[in-house]
């Protein structure tokens, strides 16, 4: 670290003798400019806040627009939490106007986007290097970001790699790389076992093709990537030992470097009373939405969403909306980008509307999925097993439908269903979005209707399944609180980076 780091290290001003002052711990968050990505990010960044950290998060205009709410209350709280701001150069990076988040980036351009966010390291750095009082001691990278390799050496910090995913899935991704399981595979869809796990979990290629390797022209860039991971001086991702505590140990093993598991991290929320009011704006009058669930049963309702990123196309759209009408049950469907059908797709759904009143609720846009998901009359999720979808789904005690449209989503059903014992799957195998080949695949009324009677109905196996999701749920609670494991990693990671710090923590 340069002179500017040394001279910064007042930050905090405790006196640890010989005429030495002691700095709080200043962790610098560089999100994925993705929802999935970058709700978790802010996070971890205000439960480390809580413990007496400061924190910065970084981000790009739009990403910065969704999350300033949540900073702002976390500021007025009295929580040491800033929020950095910093253009993307959209002529020079050939991007549309405005397109800065990956919600809102064209297909076509997410390469271009990728390379025009690896040129903020030079403005992130001067920033930090005139601005940043305590100085930083550590840089948390979404590892989707090699660049800040380049960033965190020029400010002489360790790099922390966040991941907003499991151990399982991080662990079954790595394997079937390190050990090269696909060799000699014909197809992507034929399935292999995946190497190192004493549960044998079955993938294919095109459920598990390794980050970035799913699209043709990415390989370089998910090279790239790799290295970075590599080159981390360790590891933090939203999940909690008590839930999968081999897959953590075993990935801490592969890769050789120390991980600290720090969630759920959306029960800062519950603690902070903020639930609403995480991520994005609602689209839904949340006090409406929540008499109309007061006005149900007790567990009745399943709750449908596919994320931040994934709509489903119109075809399947009208399947899934007669199939939560055939099922009977209450339900609240996130339908979301509703301008993005035609006309005949926007009647049907007002026509479904009409006749579930009073038992069906869509909500077009945003809605405040922790805080539905909370609600006692939620009784089951149906989800694209996102893993900030599942993760909420366990810390809220709720059986799931898996239904996964790309990348880790797959790993994530796998470890809903086969591992958790939560899950009911509606059996899709291959990725509904990115594929390399474009292909029509669509479920079915009649199988969107078993799943959900499978998950919200009587019987041996689903009152098995709500018992472990609730056993789950008291898990997730005891890893945040004091002694929890989580809890204990929060305090680990501030302790670890008080003070001027040195890259000793690979391997720790």
């Amino acid at each position: 670290m340069g002179s500017q780091g040394q001279a910064a290290t007042n930050g905090r001003g405790d006196d640890t003798g010989g005429g030495r002052t002691q700095q709080a711990a200043h962790f610098v968050f560089v999100p994925l400019m993705a929802q999935g990505h970058l709700i978790p990010a802010v996070d971890t960044a205000l439960l480390l806040s809580t413990h007496g950290a400061v924190c910065t998060v970084v981000g790009t205009p739009a990403s910065a627009a969704r999350v300033r709410p949540t900073i702002e209350s976390a500021r007025q709280s009295g929580l040491p939490v800033r929020l950095l701001e910093f253009p993307l150069d959209y002529a020079g990076a050939g991007l549309p106007e405005g397109a800065d988040n990956m919600d809102n980036v064209p297909p076509e351009h997410a390469r271009r986007y990728f390379d025009a966010v690896a040129l903020l390291r030079a403005p992130i750095e001067a920033h930090l290097r005139a601005h940043a009082r305590p100085y930083p001691t550590c840089l948390v990278a979404d590892f989707c970001h090699p660049w800040t390799t380049v960033l965190a050496a020029n400010l002489g910090v360790p790099r922390l790699s966040f991941f907003s995913m499991c151990a399982f899935c991080l662990l079954c991704q790595h394997n079937v790389e390190r050990f090269g399981a696909y060799r000699g595979v014909a197809h992507d869809d034929e399935p292999v076992v995946v190497p190192g796990l004493e549960r044998r979990v079955l993938v294919t290629r095109a459920q598990a093709s390794g980050f970035f390797r799913e699209v043709p022209g990415w390989e370089d860039f998910a090279d790239y990537v790799e290295r970075a991971r590599a080159e981390a001086d360790g590891v933090v991702m939203n999940t909690f030992e008590e839930m999968e505590p081999e897959y953590v140990a075993g990935y801490a093993a592969a890769r050789g470097m120390k991980v600290w598991t720090v969630g759920p991290v959306s029960l800062y929320h519950q603690r902070a009373g903020t639930l609403a009011a995480r991520g994005r704006a609602t689209d839904v009058d949340v006090d409406a939405c929540l008499r109309w669930l007061d006005g149900q049963e007790p567990g009745s309702v399943v709750y449908v969403s596919f994320g931040s990123i994934a709509q489903a196309d119109p075809r399947q759209a009208v399947e899934l909306g007669l199939g939560l009408e055939a099922s009977r049950h209450p339900f609240v469907w996130v339908v979301k980008s509703v301008d993005e059908y035609d006309g005949t797709v926007r009647a049907f759904l007002d026509d479904l509307e009409a006749r579930v009143a009073g038992r069906g609720l869509l909500v077009r846009g945003w809605a405040p999925q922790v805080l539905i998901l909370s609600h006692a009359a939620v009784g089951g999720f149906v989800t694209h097993c996102g893993w900030n979808s599942t993760i909420e789904a366990v810390t809220a005690g709720l059986p799931v439908v898996t239904w996964p449209h790309f990348t880790d989503q797959f790993l994530n059903q796998k470890m809903a269903v086969e591992v958790l014992g939560i899950g009911v799957s509606v059996g899709i195998t291959e990725p509904l979005m990115y594929r390399k080949v474009e292909k029509e695949i669509v479920v079915s009324r009649n199988v969107v209707e078993e799943a959900v009677r499978s998950l919200m109905g009587a019987g041996e196996e689903a009152d098995e399944r709500r018992r472990r999701a609730r056993a789950l749920a008291v898990k997730a609670r005891a890893a945040m609180q004091e002694g929890g494991s989580s809890h204990r990693n929060l305090l680990d990671l501030v302790g670890r980076f008080e003070g001027v710090m040195t890259k000793d923590t690979k391997g720790a």
